[in-house]
């Protein structure tokens, strides 16, 4: 089974697309090289709810004061699927011009204030060390110390209260139900919506249909398995929802395909996975030496924090799966080798 785009075109930024009754596609620019981000809007009786909010930036706000201007109703709730900044970034912004409600799951909340105030093993300073001790070089740490929190620079500020959200909770909206699904390894704990009803699946970054979602691994949590807990959670997402449902993403156009998307994303980690284990099998390797073989092209600053985290995710994964062995040399650098000469058969 191949996926199936049922819309051919895209919709203009600031142009409200209709996927079907009371359901509308909002796609928002982005200033980087994911050019793009796509919102959705659903007719919520007198009013509307919101799901993600666009980044931070003039262009943004200008288009949403347009759009605002437009809708029939207020805006009454936005449900944020987690914490990066082209979701949550106009939150706040939103709830000053609107009145509207914060919904969001606690664990993206708490992140996202972690991430913006640099605590709890978050920000800057922890991920200099972080990718010090997996073997990055001087000149590169020293950009990041200099660089400073990305997270904070983006968004001015975030909400101070929200409605919380958890795994299995249930949202009326227009009188539909829209089941909470709960992701891991791209975010802390990523919120997606399934809408049985409608055949629909706001899937945030969980699930796109053309990139495979940052998986990376935080200096707060430096032994983590977040690429486990990503596949984990994709299974899991291939078994919840039904052959047809349409995919809403937050990247990309609207898809059907589920099953096979899951499986082309667990091929492509796969993949990456056997090449890095090939790459430990006669040197012990740090994950600085390994980001050619995941990426085999120059990365800039911004594309290499990705790379780490992404890297160290991949590497931790196949140490928790006993393909790796992880030891730290004289410089107290972590690297990592073969568990044994036949691991490379995996």
């Amino acid at each position: 089974m191949s996926l199936h785009y049922p819309f051919g075109e895209t919709p203009a930024p600031g142009e409200l697309f209709q996927i079907c009754a009371g359901v509308f596609w909002l796609r928002l620019p982005l200033p980087f090289q994911l050019d793009h981000i796509n919102l959705w809007l659903l007719r919520d009786g007198d009013g509307w709810t919101l799901v993600d909010t666009g980044f931070p930036d003039e262009e943004g706000r200008t288009i949403w004061r347009s759009v605002l201007a437009t809708l029939q109703g207020p805006l009454k709730r936005i449900i944020v699927t987690h914490f990066h900044p082209d979701h949550l970034g106009l939150a706040d912004w939103l709830l000053q011009e609107t009145g509207a409600r914060l919904l969001m799951t606690s664990g993206e909340f708490l992140t996202a204030h972690a991430v913006w105030n640099e605590v709890g093993g978050h920000g800057a300073r922890f991920m200099v060390e972080q990718f010090r001790q997996h073997g990055l070089d001087a000149e590169r740490l020293e950009k990041f110390a200099q660089r400073g929190s990305g997270y904070r620079k983006a968004v001015p500020s975030l909400p101070d209260h929200y409605d919380r959200l958890k795994a299995g909770d249930s949202l009326t909206i227009d009188g539909r139900h829209w089941h909470t699904l709960i992701g891991h390894g791209h975010a802390p704990e990523h919120l997606a919506l399934h809408c049985p009803e409608l055949g629909l699946c706001i899937s945030g970054d969980m699930l796109l249909p053309r990139i495979s979602t940052n998986i990376s691994v935080f200096a707060a949590t430096p032994d983590a398995d977040a690429l486990g807990w990503y596949l984990a959670s994709l299974t899991e997402m291939s078994v919840q929802l039904p052959a047809a449902t349409l995919v809403l993403p937050s990247h990309g156009r609207p898809f059907t395909g589920v099953a096979a998307r899951v499986t082309a994303l667990q091929e492509h980690h796969r993949e990456r996975l056997q090449a890095l284990e090939a790459s430990c099998a006669s040197t012990p390797r740090a994950a600085a030496e390994l980001l050619d073989v995941l990426f085999g092209r120059t990365l800039d600053t911004h594309q290499t924090m990705f790379a780490m985290g992404e890297a160290i995710a991949h590497l931790n994964h196949l140490h928790h799966a006993g393909r790796l062995l992880r030891h730290i040399d004289a410089a107290g650098i972590i690297r990592y080798t073969c568990s044994s000469p036949s691991s490379t058969a995996h």
